[in-house]
Protein backbone atom coordinates (compact mmCIF):
# COMPACT_ATOMS: atom_id res chain seq x y z
CA UNK A 1 0.00 0.00 0.00
CA UNK A 2 1.75 3.33 -0.91
CA UNK A 3 -0.93 5.41 1.58
CA UNK A 4 -2.15 5.09 5.32
CA UNK A 5 -4.50 7.88 5.97
CA UNK A 6 -5.36 8.74 9.48
CA UNK A 7 -9.27 10.05 10.43
CA UNK A 8 -10.31 8.78 7.50
CA UNK A 9 -13.82 8.53 8.55
CA UNK A 10 -13.81 12.32 8.54
CA UNK A 11 -14.63 14.87 6.18
CA UNK A 12 -11.46 15.59 4.54
CA UNK A 13 -10.16 12.19 5.59
CA UNK A 14 -13.70 10.26 2.96
CA UNK A 15 -12.28 12.78 -0.16
CA UNK A 16 -8.48 11.96 0.63
CA UNK A 17 -9.47 8.33 0.57
CA UNK A 18 -11.21 8.05 -2.58
CA UNK A 19 -8.98 10.69 -4.18
CA UNK A 20 -6.32 7.77 -3.56
CA UNK A 21 -8.51 4.66 -4.88
CA UNK A 22 -8.99 1.99 -2.31
CA UNK A 23 -5.66 -0.31 -4.37
CA UNK A 24 -3.58 2.03 -2.98
CA UNK A 25 -4.39 3.05 0.28
CA UNK A 26 -5.06 2.20 4.23
CA UNK A 27 -7.93 3.75 5.30
CA UNK A 28 -8.11 3.66 9.26
CA UNK A 29 -10.86 6.00 11.51
CA UNK A 30 -10.85 6.57 14.79
CA UNK A 31 -11.83 3.24 15.77
CA UNK A 32 -9.20 1.79 13.45
CA UNK A 33 -6.23 4.00 15.23
CA UNK A 34 -6.17 5.89 18.07
CA UNK A 35 -3.20 7.63 16.91
CA UNK A 36 -2.56 9.21 21.29
CA UNK A 37 -1.22 5.17 21.72
CA UNK A 38 1.96 5.30 20.70
CA UNK A 39 2.60 1.66 20.13
CA UNK A 40 -0.42 0.98 18.10
CA UNK A 41 0.61 3.92 15.86
CA UNK A 42 3.81 2.21 15.43
CA UNK A 43 2.43 -1.50 15.08
CA UNK A 44 0.16 -0.03 12.13
CA UNK A 45 2.86 1.67 10.28
CA UNK A 46 5.15 -1.29 10.77
CA UNK A 47 2.70 -3.97 9.46
CA UNK A 48 1.22 -1.44 6.43
CA UNK A 49 4.53 -0.53 5.50
CA UNK A 50 2.94 2.94 3.60
CA UNK A 51 5.50 5.40 1.79
CA UNK A 52 3.09 7.98 2.39
CA UNK A 53 1.21 8.64 6.22
CA UNK A 54 -1.57 11.36 5.39
CA UNK A 55 -2.59 12.39 9.50
CA UNK A 56 -6.17 13.81 8.96
CA UNK A 57 -6.94 12.53 12.54
CA UNK A 58 -7.68 15.55 14.61
CA UNK A 59 -9.73 17.59 17.77
CA UNK A 60 -11.64 19.80 15.93
CA UNK A 61 -14.13 21.26 17.94
CA UNK A 62 -12.79 24.61 18.78
CA UNK A 63 -15.00 25.81 21.12
CA UNK A 64 -14.70 22.55 23.11
CA UNK A 65 -10.84 22.73 23.50
CA UNK A 66 -11.44 25.67 25.82
CA UNK A 67 -12.96 23.68 28.28
CA UNK A 68 -10.83 20.20 27.42
CA UNK A 69 -7.35 21.45 26.62
CA UNK A 70 -5.95 18.26 27.94
CA UNK A 71 -7.99 15.84 25.50
CA UNK A 72 -7.30 18.30 22.86
CA UNK A 73 -3.60 18.13 23.02
CA UNK A 74 -3.42 14.61 23.51
CA UNK A 75 -5.30 14.36 19.77
CA UNK A 76 -3.47 17.29 18.11
CA UNK A 77 -0.05 17.00 19.48
CA UNK A 78 0.73 13.62 21.40
CA UNK A 79 -0.98 12.13 18.44
CA UNK A 80 1.17 13.49 15.93
CA UNK A 81 4.23 12.94 17.62
CA UNK A 82 3.47 9.62 18.00
CA UNK A 83 2.96 9.56 13.68
CA UNK A 84 6.28 11.47 13.13
CA UNK A 85 8.16 9.31 15.03
CA UNK A 86 6.70 6.36 13.72
CA UNK A 87 7.24 7.30 10.62
CA UNK A 88 10.86 8.14 10.80
CA UNK A 89 11.36 4.62 12.13
CA UNK A 90 9.73 2.97 9.31
CA UNK A 91 10.79 5.45 6.69
CA UNK A 92 7.56 6.96 5.48
CA UNK A 93 6.57 10.69 4.55
CA UNK A 94 4.32 12.32 7.03
CA UNK A 95 1.64 14.75 5.85
CA UNK A 96 -0.08 16.46 8.48
CA UNK A 97 -3.02 18.74 8.43
CA UNK A 98 -3.10 22.10 10.09
CA UNK A 99 -4.80 25.25 10.16
CA UNK A 100 -5.49 28.86 9.75
CA UNK A 101 -6.14 29.24 13.65
CA UNK A 102 -2.13 29.02 13.77
CA UNK A 103 -2.29 32.33 13.06
CA UNK A 104 -3.69 35.63 15.06
CA UNK A 105 -5.59 37.18 12.22
CA UNK A 106 -4.44 40.46 13.10
CA UNK A 107 -2.56 40.46 9.17
CA UNK A 108 -4.21 42.49 6.65
CA UNK A 109 -2.59 41.08 4.02
CA UNK A 110 -1.98 37.33 3.24
CA UNK A 111 -0.13 34.77 5.53
CA UNK A 112 2.89 33.32 3.79
CA UNK A 113 3.83 29.97 4.86
CA UNK A 114 7.09 31.98 7.37
CA UNK A 115 4.45 34.17 9.02
CA UNK A 116 5.10 33.69 12.78
CA UNK A 117 2.29 31.94 13.96
CA UNK A 118 0.12 33.39 16.94
CA UNK A 119 -3.26 31.14 17.95
CA UNK A 120 -5.64 32.82 19.72
CA UNK A 121 -7.19 30.02 21.46
CA UNK A 122 -6.54 26.41 22.36
CA UNK A 123 -7.35 24.64 18.99
CA UNK A 124 -4.79 26.82 17.38
CA UNK A 125 -2.03 26.56 20.17
CA UNK A 126 -2.66 22.53 19.89
CA UNK A 127 -2.18 22.70 16.05
CA UNK A 128 0.53 25.19 16.10
CA UNK A 129 2.68 22.70 18.49
CA UNK A 130 1.68 19.97 16.86
CA UNK A 131 3.20 21.99 13.24
CA UNK A 132 6.37 22.23 14.83
CA UNK A 133 6.65 18.78 15.87
CA UNK A 134 6.67 17.51 12.43
CA UNK A 135 9.31 19.74 11.38
CA UNK A 136 11.32 18.86 13.87
CA UNK A 137 11.07 15.32 14.06
CA UNK A 138 11.23 14.96 9.90
CA UNK A 139 13.11 17.87 8.83
CA UNK A 140 13.25 15.70 5.69
CA UNK A 141 10.17 14.09 5.18
CA UNK A 142 7.75 16.21 7.00
CA UNK A 143 4.84 18.18 5.50
CA UNK A 144 2.58 20.31 7.19
CA UNK A 145 -0.37 21.55 4.90
CA UNK A 146 -2.68 24.24 6.58
CA UNK A 147 -5.99 24.10 5.77
CA UNK A 148 -9.13 26.19 6.36
CA UNK A 149 -13.09 26.71 6.00
CA UNK A 150 -13.99 23.24 4.58
CA UNK A 151 -17.14 21.62 3.13
CA UNK A 152 -17.69 18.99 1.39
CA UNK A 153 -20.03 16.02 1.45
CA UNK A 154 -20.15 13.63 4.22
CA UNK A 155 -19.23 15.89 7.54
CA UNK A 156 -20.51 18.55 9.10
CA UNK A 157 -19.53 21.65 7.95
CA UNK A 158 -20.77 25.41 7.21
CA UNK A 159 -22.54 25.20 3.83
CA UNK A 160 -24.33 21.78 4.11
CA UNK A 161 -26.06 23.83 7.27
CA UNK A 162 -26.60 26.90 5.52
CA UNK A 163 -28.64 24.54 2.77
CA UNK A 164 -30.60 23.53 5.85
CA UNK A 165 -31.55 26.51 7.67
CA UNK A 166 -32.31 28.16 4.61
CA UNK A 167 -35.41 26.52 4.23
CA UNK A 168 -36.24 25.69 8.00
CA UNK A 169 -35.41 30.17 8.88
CA UNK A 170 -36.92 33.23 7.61
CA UNK A 171 -33.87 34.45 8.20
CA UNK A 172 -29.77 33.03 9.73
CA UNK A 173 -27.52 35.57 11.52
CA UNK A 174 -23.82 34.95 10.23
CA UNK A 175 -20.69 36.61 11.96
CA UNK A 176 -19.18 39.14 8.99
CA UNK A 177 -16.06 39.95 10.82
CA UNK A 178 -13.75 36.95 10.17
CA UNK A 179 -12.47 36.84 6.75
CA UNK A 180 -11.34 33.32 5.18
CA UNK A 181 -11.10 31.32 2.52
CA UNK A 182 -13.57 28.35 1.80
CA UNK A 183 -12.09 25.61 0.43
CA UNK A 184 -13.66 22.04 -1.17
CA UNK A 185 -12.44 18.84 0.57
CA UNK A 186 -12.08 17.17 -2.98
CA UNK A 187 -10.16 20.14 -3.86
CA UNK A 188 -7.71 19.94 -1.09
CA UNK A 189 -7.58 15.94 -1.10
CA UNK A 190 -6.41 16.15 -4.64
CA UNK A 191 -3.61 18.95 -3.91
CA UNK A 192 -2.64 16.49 -1.27
CA UNK A 193 -2.46 13.46 -3.58
CA UNK A 194 -0.06 15.84 -5.99
CA UNK A 195 1.64 16.94 -3.17
CA UNK A 196 2.46 13.50 -1.74
CA UNK A 197 3.50 12.22 -5.27
CA UNK A 198 5.84 14.99 -5.35
CA UNK A 199 7.34 14.36 -2.10
CA UNK A 200 8.14 10.63 -3.24
CA UNK A 201 9.61 11.90 -6.30
CA UNK A 202 11.48 14.55 -4.63
CA UNK A 203 10.09 17.56 -6.38
CA UNK A 204 8.71 19.09 -3.49
CA UNK A 205 10.58 20.08 -0.28
CA UNK A 206 9.57 19.54 3.05
CA UNK A 207 8.35 22.42 4.71
CA UNK A 208 4.37 24.29 4.70
CA UNK A 209 1.99 24.83 2.74
CA UNK A 210 -1.29 26.55 2.45
CA UNK A 211 -3.81 24.56 0.67
CA UNK A 212 -6.91 26.99 1.12
CA UNK A 213 -8.79 28.30 -1.87
CA UNK A 214 -8.02 31.75 -3.85
CA UNK A 215 -9.53 34.44 -2.86
CA UNK A 216 -11.43 35.40 0.59
CA UNK A 217 -14.74 36.07 1.99
CA UNK A 218 -16.98 36.44 5.12
CA UNK A 219 -18.91 33.78 6.83
CA UNK A 220 -21.62 36.23 6.20
CA UNK A 221 -20.52 36.27 2.64
CA UNK A 222 -20.08 32.74 2.30
CA UNK A 223 -23.68 32.28 3.36
CA UNK A 224 -25.30 34.68 1.05
CA UNK A 225 -23.56 32.73 -1.72
CA UNK A 226 -25.38 29.50 -0.38
CA UNK A 227 -28.57 31.19 -0.50
CA UNK A 228 -28.18 32.92 -3.99
CA UNK A 229 -27.55 29.26 -5.52
CA UNK A 230 -30.58 27.95 -3.74
CA UNK A 231 -31.89 30.38 -5.51
CA UNK A 232 -33.15 32.14 -2.11
CA UNK A 233 -32.97 35.89 -1.10
CA UNK A 234 -29.31 36.50 0.10
CA UNK A 235 -30.62 39.12 2.43
CA UNK A 236 -32.38 37.00 4.57
CA UNK A 237 -28.43 36.37 5.94
CA UNK A 238 -28.23 39.06 8.67
CA UNK A 239 -24.49 40.09 9.45
CA UNK A 240 -23.65 40.29 13.27
CA UNK A 241 -20.24 40.45 15.09
CA UNK A 242 -18.43 37.36 16.40
CA UNK A 243 -18.76 39.10 19.91
CA UNK A 244 -22.21 39.21 19.49
CA UNK A 245 -22.34 35.83 18.29
CA UNK A 246 -20.85 34.52 21.98
CA UNK A 247 -18.46 31.90 21.17
CA UNK A 248 -16.36 30.40 23.96
CA UNK A 249 -12.78 30.26 21.26
CA UNK A 250 -11.37 33.50 20.37
CA UNK A 251 -11.13 32.96 16.13
CA UNK A 252 -8.63 35.47 13.91
CA UNK A 253 -10.68 37.93 12.32
CA UNK A 254 -8.51 37.50 9.21
CA UNK A 255 -7.21 34.42 8.31
CA UNK A 256 -6.70 34.32 4.55
CA UNK A 257 -3.17 32.26 3.65
CA UNK A 258 -0.63 32.97 0.69
CA UNK A 259 0.30 29.81 -1.82
CA UNK A 260 3.63 31.03 -3.19
CA UNK A 261 4.67 27.90 -1.71
CA UNK A 262 3.57 25.65 -4.27
CA UNK A 263 5.71 26.93 -6.35
CA UNK A 264 8.39 25.54 -4.73
CA UNK A 265 7.18 21.86 -5.32
CA UNK A 266 5.85 22.86 -9.11
CA UNK A 267 2.11 22.55 -7.77
CA UNK A 268 -0.60 25.16 -8.95
CA UNK A 269 -2.21 26.17 -5.55
CA UNK A 270 -6.13 25.91 -5.42
CA UNK A 271 -8.98 27.83 -7.61
CA UNK A 272 -10.83 30.61 -6.22
CA UNK A 273 -13.50 29.51 -3.66
CA UNK A 274 -16.29 30.72 -5.56
CA UNK A 275 -15.23 28.66 -8.77
CA UNK A 276 -14.65 25.80 -6.13
CA UNK A 277 -17.86 26.17 -4.70
CA UNK A 278 -19.95 26.77 -7.69
CA UNK A 279 -18.80 23.43 -9.21
CA UNK A 280 -19.53 21.92 -5.51
CA UNK A 281 -22.48 22.88 -5.32
CA UNK A 282 -24.52 20.14 -7.13
CA UNK A 283 -22.81 17.53 -4.89
CA UNK A 284 -23.75 18.92 -2.07
CA UNK A 285 -27.07 19.86 -2.50
CA UNK A 286 -27.90 16.87 -3.67
CA UNK A 287 -26.29 14.86 -0.84
CA UNK A 288 -28.24 17.27 1.86
CA UNK A 289 -31.67 15.91 -0.28
CA UNK A 290 -30.98 12.71 0.46
CA UNK A 291 -29.89 13.53 4.39
CA UNK A 292 -32.54 15.94 5.06
CA UNK A 293 -31.95 17.51 8.26
CA UNK A 294 -30.40 20.48 8.80
CA UNK A 295 -28.05 21.44 11.72
CA UNK A 296 -27.71 24.19 14.42
CA UNK A 297 -24.14 25.69 13.61
CA UNK A 298 -23.55 28.98 11.91
CA UNK A 299 -20.13 29.56 12.60
CA UNK A 300 -16.27 27.79 12.39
Amino acid sequence: MSWLVTGAGGLLGRHLVRRCGDEHVVALDRRGLDITDADAVDAAIAHHRPRVVANCAAWTATDDAENHPRAAWRVNVTGTRNLARACRRHGAVLLQLSSDYVFSGHARTPYREDAPTGPLNTYGRTKAAAESTVLDVLPDTGYVVRAAWLYGVGGRNFVDTMIGLERTHPSVRVVDDQAGQPTWAEDLAGLIARLGGAALEGTAPPGVYHGTSGGAVSWHGLAQEVFRLVGADPARVLPVTSAEFGLAAARPGYSVLGHDGWARAGIPPLRHWRSALHAAFPLLHQAHEQKGSPRASVGN
